[in-house]
C-alpha cells in the first residue's frame, strides 16, 4: 500500500477559514453588473433577487461561491446580467455588512436600502387579535363535534 504523503484530505481544509477577518477591496459594479437584494433561497443553488434597476430576477449562485460563500435573504449581492435573458442573472459577489454600508455611502445603493434585515419571518406580533373568538371556551365539548 502506498504511505499517506500528504497532511490529510479536504476534512482537514473544511475546518480553516482563513480569510475571515480579511479585508479586500470594495469591488463596484461595471457595465453588465447590477447590485440587488436576495428575496428569497429556492434551493439547488438559485435565489430570487430583486435588483435595484426595479427587476425581479431568478439568480444561480456560481460554483466558486455555492459551498464557500453562504447567501441568505435580505443579503447585498452583485449580479452579472445575461445578454440573452433579462430575468436571469448569475451571482458574483456577496458583500459583507461593512461592504454594503460603505455602497451606500458611495451612494452606489439607494438610501432606502435595508440592510442586514433579512430575517423577516423571525419577528413575532404577540398582540395579535382574531375577531369572531371567544376567549372564555378553553375546552370544547367533544360530544358538540
Amino acid at each position: 500500500m502506498p504511505k499517506n504523503k500528504g497532511k490529510g484530505g479536504k476534512n482537514r481544509r473544511r475546518g480553516k477559514n482563513e480569510n475571515e477577518n480579511e479585508k479586500r477591496e470594495l469591488i463596484f459594479k461595471e457595465e453588465g453588473q447590477e447590485y440587488a437584494q436576495v428575496t428569497k433561497m429556492l434551493g439547488n443553488g438559485r435565489l430570487e433577487a430583486i435588483c435595484f434597476d426595479g427587476i425581479k430576477r431568478l439568480c444561480h449562485i456560481r460554483g466558486k461561491l455555492r459551498k464557500k460563500v453562504w447567501i441568505n435573504g435580505g443579503d447585498i449581492i452583485l449580479l452579472g446580467l445575461r445578454d440573452y435573458q433579462d430575468t436571469k442573472a448569475d451571482v458574483i459577489l456577496k458583500y459583507t455588512a461593512d461592504e454594503a454600508r460603505n455602497l451606500k455611502a458611495y451612494k452606489e445603493l439607494p438610501d432606502s436600502t435595508k440592510i442586514n434585515e433579512g430575517n423577516y419571518d423571525d419577528e413575532i406580533d404577540e398582540n395579535i387579535t382574531f375577531d369572531g373568538f371567544d376567549d372564555d371556551d378553553d375546552e370544547d365539548d367533544i360530544d358538540e363535534i
